[in-house]
């Protein structure tokens, strides 16, 4: 459980990993020495999983962005953790959420072309033999939770 401060912290940090610790200790208004440790506490609990720099995929050469759900044949539930795995693996996919519900999974993925889209989904997705359905959808924009810029 977090308390207040603690939930302070991470709030910054979601809105900005590159904060420096006496920076982030201003904000949240304790000590740097208390927000160190708390930061250390944080990640030792597994609460901050770790910092990452948001990257446009259009600045890598794929602007054509995607979610793609994806629903297993029912024979393959036990293959769960290894499809997974290996869609994980795929250059274009940028995170996979396992799902409770119709759906088994949702594949965030941007490609470089509707065709190289197309070809993943066909490929490494319809084309599996543990998939039953795969449903595409366009994303338009994204704005990240939080940010007002």
């Amino acid at each position: 459980m977090l308390d207040d401060v603690d939930r302070r912290i991470v709030r910054e940090l979601a809105d900005d990993a590159r904060l420096p610790n006496n920076a982030l200790a201003e904000r949240v208004g304790i000590a740097a020495s208390t927000c160190l440790g708390r930061v250390r506490a944080l990640r030792e609990r597994g609460v901050i999983r770790g910092y990452h720099a948001d990257i446009d995929p259009a600045a890598l050469g794929r602007p054509i962005r995607a979610m793609v759900a994806v629903r297993l044949q029912s024979h393959a539930r036990g293959h769960i953790n290894d499809f997974m795995a290996k869609i994980a693996r795929l250059p274009e996919v940028l995170d996979v959420y396992f799902l409770g519900g119709a759906d088994d999974f949702l594949v965030h993925v941007a490609a470089a072309t509707t065709e190289s889209l197309r070809d993943l989904i066909v490929v490494n997705l319809s084309g599996n033999p543990d998939v039953a359905l795969t449903e595409t959808n366009i994303v338009f924009e994204h704005v990240r939770a939080g940010m007002t810029h």
